[in-house]
């Protein structure tokens, strides 16, 4: 089932996910306020979007633990 009031409450700002994706990985090397700041639309993706949170938070993890 849709959940419209979500779908209604999504910042104008979310570039969605296939963008959000594309520079994925950029993002993840950024700090984060500079991440946020270059990237306001990712960052309001990655707000909203649970899969693509934790595609983000594995990336993230595998560039924190690599020497």
């Amino acid at each position: 089932m849709i959940d419209f009031e979500a779908f209604l409450r999504t910042d104008p700002a979310d570039v969605g996910c296939h963008e959000a994706m594309e520079i994925l990985h950029v993002y993840a090397e950024l700090p984060a306020a500079e991440a946020e700041a270059r990237h306001p639309g990712v960052a309001a993706h990655l707000r909203a979007c649970g899969p693509c949170s934790t595609d983000f938070e594995g990336l993230l993890a595998l560039i924190l633990t690599e020497p």
